[in-house]
Parts: C-alpha cells; sequence; structure tokens
C-alpha cells in the first residue's frame, strides 16, 4: 500500500509517518520504479503500535525501548519501561492535583466586592 493509504489506516499524518523511519521506528519501505513507498501489513501494525503508545505517553524513546524489546520477544522488560512510566504518570497527577489546589485557594481567596487588592495577583506576585 502507498503512505496515503497507510495514512488514513493509521490515523497518523504522512510526515509523520516519514518522520518516524528517519528516526528509526519504523523501517524503510521497499519503492517502486517511481520511488513511490510500499508498505505492508507489518508497517500498519507497528504504526498502530507506535500511535497507541504516544496516546498513553509514553516518549519516542521509551517506544523505540518497547519496540526492540517486541523485536527481542522480552516481555518482562517491557513490564519495567511501563512502570516506570506508569509512575511518571502519577507525578504528573500529583503534581497536577497539588496545582489544582492551589488554583482553588486563590479563586476562593478572591471575594467579589471592594478589595484593596487582589488576592490572585498578590498570590502571582508572591506577596499572598
Amino acid at each position: 500500500m502507498l503512505i496515503g493509504k497507510l495514512a488514513a489506516e493509521t490515523g497518523i499524518h504522512i510526515e509523520t509517518i516519514r518522520y518516524y523511519e528517519r528516526v528509526g521506528l519504523l523501517a524503510s519501505p521497499p519503492r517502486t520504479r517511481g520511488r513511490h513507498r510500499v508498505y505492508d501489513e507489518h508497517h500498519s501494525q507497528r504504526l498502530t503500535f507506535i500511535r497507541r503508545s504516544r496516546e498513553l505517553g509514553f516518549s519516542l524513546d521509551d517506544i523505540r525501548t518497547l519496540l526492540d524489546l517486541s523485536d527481542r520477544k522480552q516481555d518482562c522488560a517491557a513490564r519495567k519501561v511501563t512502570l516506570r512510566h506508569l509512575d511518571d504518570v502519577r507525578g504528573k497527577i500529583a503534581s497536577l492535583k497539588r496545582l489544582e489546589k492551589a488554583l482553588e485557594n486563590m479563586t476562593e481567596a478572591c471575594t467579589p466586592g471592594d478589595q484593596k487588592s487582589c488576592p490572585i495577583f498578590d498570590a502571582l506576585s508572591g506577596r499572598g
């Protein structure tokens, strides 16, 4: 299949597919005499794996590691990469919860009416 069909099938933009080839995440396919790339089902499956991994927030380096492990059939090592990513996600969630609480506190401190200064501006300026 040509790159346009592969892009439609996997939901990945043509330029992104070419980028994945350049960085080695996707093997370069054979070409026709007219120099068109000809992809097969393996390319489609690999791109689907990459897209789903990106949707879960894996970095391209982590995806490369997972693909290498998949190619070598090392499932336990893939678990380690996934657990490390899960720890990162949990850390981000904790940071977002702290951020949410700080924003809630600032908005609760800002009551409508006459005030000498705005508690939100004070907090952001380090005065509050």
